[in-house]
């Protein structure tokens, strides 16, 4: 290979860094987060079985999908590993709706965030509207988990 040759890479991935981690099922807690059939959960009941003759206990987790709501089972033995998702909240500032259903968002480093649909909850949809409508200052929460983002809640910092 010869030094005049350039190499161009595609860099479409992040640091690398895992979407989640392992724990361990007996450790996790209601209101804890756990991926079930690959989707980010929150654990809402977690009931343990007792050890049986030949074993293991078993936990039994009932959790939501953070993003869709949808509600998800699964029953781990408490001694093994479950997938733990990574959640991050980060707030920003409503800048715009667009017309096809994206919000432009202000990040903390002063760039914009175009990335984003409106929420399919209709009670928080209205509010960001009802809100955009009459010119407040809104900040939306968005929850981020496993690639996928949402905006989960909204606070009203005041008139412009």
């Amino acid at each position: 290979m010869s030094d005049s040759e350039e190499h161009h890479f595609e860099s479409k991935a992040d640091a690398g860094a895992s979407k989640t981690y392992p724990q361990q099922a007996g450790t996790i807690r209601k209101n804890g987060y756990i991926v079930i059939k690959n989707r980010p959960c929150k654990v809402v009941e977690v009931s343990t079985s007792k050890t049986g003759k030949h074993g293991h206990a078993k936990c039994h987790f009932v959790a939501i999908d953070i993003f869709t709501g949808k509600k998800l089972e699964d029953i781990v033995p408490s001694s093994h590993n479950c997938d733990v998702p990574h959640v991050n909240r980060t707030e920003y500032q409503l800048i715009d709706i667009s017309e096809d259903g994206f919000v432009s968002l202000l990040t903390e480093n002063g760039n914009t965030k175009d990335d984003l649909k409106l929420p399919t909850d209709d009670n928080l949809l209205s509010q960001i509207k009802d809100g955009f409508g009459e010119g407040k200052d809104l900040v939306v929460t968005v929850m981020s988990a496993m690639g996928e983002e949402q905006i989960c809640a909204l606070k009203d910092v005041g008139p412009k």
